[in-house]
C-alpha cells in the first residue's frame, strides 16, 4: 500500500457558492477538498465541475459515510463506488471520521461516536484494513468533535486514534477546531490531546468555526476563533509543515471572506516555521 507524502499547502473546502468563482479566476490555494458522497455519481454538473476545477487544484475527497466504526462492517457498494470516484479525479488522498454512521438497516447522517475500548478498536481496525485494501490507499483519519462520553470507555479518544493508526498503517487529518471543541465539552486538556497523538502521521489540519457555549457545537458556520488559532499554532510547532484548510459549512460567505481566513493561517504557519528554525 502506498504512502503518503507530507504536502506543505493551503486550501478550501469546494462549495457549491464557490463553483463559479473556482471555474472562471484564478484562486489562490494549493488544493480543495469535496465531501466524496457528493460526486459518488455516474455524471452531471457537480461531478463535471469537479472535473474542472481538478485541471487547476490538487483535489483530496473527505468522506462523512464510510462508517469505519460499524459493528456491521462496511458497506461495499459504498467502497466501490468511493474506489472508482478515487481512480476518476486521482485525489492527493482520501479521508473519513472515526466514528460509526450506520448499522445495518439506517444511515444516520451523523458522526456518532464510538466508545473507546478494546472491542470497538478490534472492529474499527478490520473496517479501516478492509477500506484501505478496496481502496489500495491508505486513509487520514479525522479525530470527531463530540459531546458525550462512554462510562465503558477503556481509554482516551488520543490514545485510541493513536492506537488505530499504528494497527492499520493509516494517517490523520487533524481537525483542531474538534480538538477545542471537545476538550472545552470534556473539561480535557487540548494540549494533552495533542501529545498524545502520533504527529508525524499527521497530513492535513482542519479549521472552522463553532458555537460557543456551555455545550460547545461544531457547526462550521462562522469564522475561526482566536483560541482555535493559537492552538493551531501549538499544533504546528509539533508537526511541522503540513496540509491546512478552512472548513465553512453553513452561512457561507464570499469567498474573499475564507481566503482571509486562510492568509491567517499562512502567517501562523510561517511564524510556526521560524521559530522551529530558531530553535
Amino acid at each position: 500500500m502506498m504512502s503518503v507524502p507530507p504536502f506543505a499547502g493551503f486550501g478550501l473546502g469546494l462549495r457549491r457558492q464557490h463553483y463559479r468563482d473556482f471555474l472562471e479566476g484564478t484562486i489562490d490555494v494549493d488544493f480543495v477538498e469535496v465531501i466524496s458522497e457528493n460526486f459518488m455519481v455516474d455524471g452531471g454538473k457537480p461531478l463535471a465541475v469537479l472535473e474542472a476545477v481538478r485541471q487547476k487544484h490538487d483535489v483530496v475527497l473527505h468522506g462523512v459515510s464510510l462508517s469505519p466504526g460499524s459493528a456491521h462492517g462496511l458497506d461495499r457498494n459504498y467502497l466501490e463506488r468511493l474506489r472508482m470516484l478515487a481512480e476518476r479525479i486521482e485525489p492527493r488522498w482520501i479521508s473519513d471520521h472515526l466514528c460509526w454512521t450506520r448499522s445495518s438497516a439506517h444511515n444516520s447522517h451523523d458522526l456518532l461516536p464510538l466508545p473507546y475500548t478494546a472491542e470497538a478498536l478490534d472492529v474499527i481496525c478490520t473496517n479501516i484494513q478492509i477500506a484501505q485494501d478496496h481502496l489500495r490507499r491508505p486513509l487520514l483519519l479525522e479525530n470527531p468533535s463530540s459531546y458525550l462520553s462512554f462510562p465503558e470507555n477503556e481509554m482516551s479518544e488520543w490514545e485510541f486514534l493513536a492506537e488505530v493508526v499504528h494497527r492499520t498503517g493509516s494517517y490523520l487529518l487533524l481537525d483542531v477546531n474538534n480538538i477545542y471543541v471537545s476538550a472545552h465539552n470534556h473539561g480535557y486538556s487540548a494540549s494533552d490531546y495533542l501529545d498524545g497523538l502520533p504527529l508525524d502521521r499527521v497530513r492535513q489540519i482542519h479549521l472552522a468555526g463553532h458555537t460557543p457555549g456551555e455545550i460547545a457545537i461544531d457547526t462550521h458556520d462562522r469564522a475561526v476563533c482566536s483560541e482555535v488559532w493559537d492552538l493551531l499554532g501549538e499544533a504546528l510547532s509539533l508537526t511541522g509543515p503540513v496540509a491546512i484548510m478552512i472548513e465553512r459549512d453553513d452561512a457561507i460567505p464570499p469567498l474573499s471572506e475564507l481566503l482571509d481566513e486562510l492568509n491567517v493561517a499562512r502567517r501562523i504557519a510561517a511564524s510556526a516555521t521560524r521559530e522551529a528554525a530558531a530553535a
